[in-house]
């Protein structure tokens, strides 16, 4: 073992990818485990600037080639191992289209650069969907290897303007100043941005670099500050991931948070006497922070860290598509197989091959095969990347291939299930700002049917009366209607002031957009105003009694305040039940269950998890106090006594978990039809 070797360290990445494999693996009590990750990049920022610095003030220069190729043989073997048994597992669980696409996304993660790739299809890491995604935790590997590229030249720059620590401490200073400055910025104008576009999150890096560059002796002569800032290091890590969760706008501020303790435990370690060998009795009496962190139990887990990061998001993600409810118990025989696979991973590709040569030899054989007559020819040191650029262009290559072939396996069946999830419902294939989005307020209504029709509707709310524009388009023109939509993405009609998941923050621009819409539709004075939206009962189906309640009140007083002002404007108004929510994704589990020849009611749920019962009867409570307004519920449409079906007479019935997918949602314009005219 090397002699500047820290357990400490190694002790920090256990913690790291210990907050990582929690949350993954939906462990409620540290909802802020993600930030795992931000403690990887301190730590990485911590030991290349320390590598680089040292062979800087020692030689003068960088032996960029070496560090390169250390880092290929450090990371890529295993990483490609991960990305070709993923791939492999794939064809047996994941349907066609899902291969195709994510095969993809593999491609990028061989690269190092699946992060560029989400963020051009601003892929929300938090969001429901990203549990389909078997590559999208190597967004993080490939923000540490573009750090990798950059981070050299940048310490090169400093030491050419000025050999030293001081103007060293300056670049990397304005150049994290710069990132977080940045970072914060687009956290809430761009959350995708700032999570995963590697110069926003170079700033976490650079207060790993900057502190190497801190004054060591002012630890190490005061050990008790050294153990009070590693408790304190310690306390914000366990603050960051107990108080965090995915509804906060992150990275921004809160990051501060791990970053920082990571920081301060750093500095601990700094001025600490490491010793491999057991600590004595008086050792064991004063137990610092870097000593706790030297454990076995998290030496051990350290060592294996970075395989364990590789396979623990296959592992859950695969095993929740067989099993969709994993329990408790089938959740931590999922963390045995993680680390059972990791120990393999470690033990047999990731420690060989940072052992071995192989992956640097090109670069000794050409220097030492051409010395003719004693005399060194030129070399070509650049030579060592070649296995490395090896390994990438194989898993490229593997990637590309399984995308081929998964294009090939889609059969006309696997197909239509596509191509129904993709149709988008005919408010938004006539102008897709029918539907608006989270940040315009001012309403921009639609028209559908003739302008001299006899009649108007008004179709008012989220997206969820968007699906409903369909067969209600179709149904007023045969009654010599027209229909005028008023939609705003995620905003209900119901006069109810709430969170976006998206935006991290409350959502304003729908209450200004709601306020306006309803003005306006009350000028129009149309025959019925028809309201649907996203049901309170899914948005509080996971909250406690207490806070459902509270909610379900508030929503219940803001539903009745809308429906008043259209009743004492003398306009009617109908209201549609809410859509059932079902427990996957629909378009995705019928592909899978095709393909692995399994009927689609598979994916069904049970109707007392899917339709929120009580939340309807309570809704339609409102509605019966209120003068002209009356309820329309189709939901037996989907749901049985005991199921709620996603297939119905050989039609995708949903999109996704809870939006009617086109095609279906055209077979209820008769029933539709017959409830409002």
């Amino acid at each position: 073992m090397a002699a500047s070797f820290r357990p400490d360290i190694q002790g920090l990445r256990a913690l790291a990818v210990g907050g990582v494999v929690a949350y993954h693996f939906g462990l409620s009590a540290l909802p802020g485990g993600f930030a795992g990750v931000d403690i990887f990049f301190v730590i990485s920022g911590w030991l290349i600037t320390t590598h680089l610095m040292g062979e800087i003030t020692e030689t003068g220069r960088l032996d960029l080639w070496r560090f390169y190729a250390r880092r290929a043989r450090r990371l890529l073997p295993a990483a490609l191992f991960v990305i070709l048994a993923t791939l492999g597992l794939g064809y047996f669980i994941l349907a066609p289209q899902e291969q195709a696409l994510y095969s993809r996304g593999a491609m990028f993660a061989s690269a190092y650069a699946i992060n560029l790739w989400l963020l051009r299809w601003s892929f929300d890491y938090f969001a429901a969907d990203a549990l389909s995604n078997p590559f999208i935790h190597f967004w993080s590997l490939s923000v540490e290897e573009q750090f990798y590229l950059v981070w050299p030249a940048l310490l090169l720059l400093a030491a050419w303007l000025r050999p030293g620590r001081r103007m060293a401490v300056v670049v990397i200073g304005v150049a994290g100043l710069a990132s977080f400055a940045a970072c914060l910025w687009l956290t809430s104008l761009s959350p995708a941005w700032a999570f995963y576009f590697s110069p926003l999150r170079a700033w976490e890096f650079a207060a790993g670099g900057l502190a190497t560059l801190a004054p060591a002796a002012l630890w190490q002569q005061r050990p008790w500050l050294r153990t009070a800032q590693g408790w304190l290091g310690l306390a914000l890590i366990a603050t960051a991931y107990l108080c965090l969760s995915e509804d906060l706008p992150f990275p921004g501020w809160y990051a501060l948070l791990p970053v920082a303790g990571t920081v301060l435990l750093l500095l601990s370690g700094a001025g600490e006497e490491h010793n491999q060998q057991p600590a004595g009795p008086a050792r064991r009496q004063a137990l610092t922070p870097a000593a706790a962190l030297s454990l076995p139990p998290l030496q051990w887990v350290g060592t294996l860290s970075y395989s364990l990061y590789l396979w623990h998001w296959p592992v859950i993600v695969y095993a929740g598509m067989l099993v969709p409810d994993l329990s408790v118990l089938q959740r931590l025989g999922c963390g045995a197989l993680a680390l059972a696979l990791a120990f393999l991973t470690y033990h047999l590709i990731e420690n060989p091959a940072r052992r071995a040569g192989w992956l640097t030899a090109g670069a000794r054989a050409v220097r030492f095969a051409a010395i003719p007559q004693g005399k060194p020819l030129h070399t070509f040191p650049g030579i060592a990347l070649v296995p490395a650029l090896a390994l990438t262009g194989v898993g490229v290559a593997a990637a590309y291939a399984n995308a081929h072939l998964a294009t090939r396996n889609i059969d006309p069946a696997q197909r239509g299930i596509e191509q129904a999830a993709e149709q988008p419902s005919i408010a938004r294939a006539t102008d897709k700002n029918c539907l608006l989005d989270f940040h315009t307020v001012r309403p921009k209504p639609c028209t559908f049917g003739p302008a001299d029709a006899a009649h108007t509707i008004v179709l008012f709310g989220d997206s969820h009366a968007d699906h409903w524009s369909t067969p209600l388009v179709e149904a007023a023109r045969r009654n010599d209607t027209k229909v005028i939509t008023y939609l705003k993405s995620s905003c209900r009609a119901s006069r109810l002031s709430t969170f976006n998941t998206v935006l991290k923050r409350d959502y304003t621009e729908c209450d200004a957009w709601r306020e306006q819409a309803i003005a306006d539709i009350i000028r129009r004075k149309p025959r019925l105003v028809v309201i649907s939206e996203f049901s309170i009962g899914n948005l509080t189906r996971d909250m406690p009694a207490a806070g459902r309640k509270a909610e379900t009140a508030r929503w219940q007083a803001g539903l009745r305040s809308t429906l008043h002002a259209f009743s004492q404007a003398g306009v009617e108004t109908a209201v549609i039940r809410d859509t059932p929510i079902g427990d996957s994704f629909a378009d995705s589990c019928v592909a899978r269950a095709l393909w692995w020849r399994e009927a689609p009611s598979r994916c069904d749920t049970p109707r007392a998890e899917a339709a929120n019962d009580g939340a309807a009867a309570q809704e339609r409570a409102v509605v019966k106090s209120v003068p002209d307004t009356r309820y329309v519920d189709l939901t037996d449409r989907f749901c049985g006594p005991t199921q709620c079906h996603v297939f119905i007479s050989g039609k995708l019935a949903f999109r996704d978990r809870h939006h009617l997918a086109t095609a279906f949602a055209e077979t209820l314009e008769g029933p539709l039809e017959k409830a409002l005219f």
